[in-house]
């Protein structure tokens, strides 16, 4: 029997927010971050937040994005969690409100089955400062885990998901195992386990 485990990426799989590490270059990381900050707390509409921090990345080249997001610093004990749960049977997924870009390469290294993210448009390889794709909205991460699982004939109670912020709690209500991790007060309230050590080997220990 099949089981399948979603990982949230920015502050979950992933030891930031990408667009703070993309915003530093062009001098606006502090802004970004304080925005990024809102919207994960709950406080901010995600797809507003999402658009305004994106468009103060306009005129950054995608060379440079690309740079930066190979080189992204992974969560303590990210390898061995998904080697984990792999060895116990899950499908493991990352969902992401951040962008391909980042969750590409880090999926590949990390060995997971497939990621879903944003895409930053560029025109000649220059940011435009808009953004697309599959994880646009608060919603997204709930549409798109309804999707897998019948995809996959998979239900709620073989279901596992671990996230950090606001933009989680769609894929919460989907799932019996929700693990806060390292997590704002909104979705610890929606978890029914929560890791406050920046340690991802702590699920292998709760499944």
């Amino acid at each position: 029997m099949s089981k399948l485990a979603v990982f949230d990426f920015d502050s979950t799989l992933m030891d930031g927010e990408t667009i703070d590490f993309l915003a530093k270059p062009l001098g606006f990381e502090e802004q970004v971050a304080a925005i990024t900050e809102r919207a994960m707390a709950g406080e901010l509409d995600f797809f507003e937040s999402l658009s305004t921090r994106v468009a103060l990345l306009k005129g950054l080249e995608k060379s440079k994005v690309d740079e930066i997001c190979q080189d992204l610093p992974m969560m303590p004990g990210a390898k061995e969690t998904i080697d984990g749960l792999k060895a116990k049977g899950y499908r493991v997924i990352c969902f992401s409100g951040g962008f391909r870009n980042a969750t590409s390469p880090a999926s590949k290294a990390l060995g997971i089955d497939a990621d879903f993210s944003n895409i930053l448009h560029d025109e000649d390889g220059i940011l435009t400062g808009r953004v697309g794709g599959d994880m646009m909205f608060s919603s997204s991460k709930g549409d798109m885990l309804q999707r897998l699982q019948k995809l996959l004939g998979i239900n709620q109670a073989d279901t596992l998901v671990v996230g950090d912020g606001a933009n989680d709690l769609s894929m919460f209500e989907y799932a019996h195992t929700r693990i806060a991790f390292c997590a704002k007060p909104i979705l610890k309230e929606a978890a029914t386990h929560c890791v406050d050590t920046k340690d991802l080997r702590e699920i292998l220990e709760i499944i």
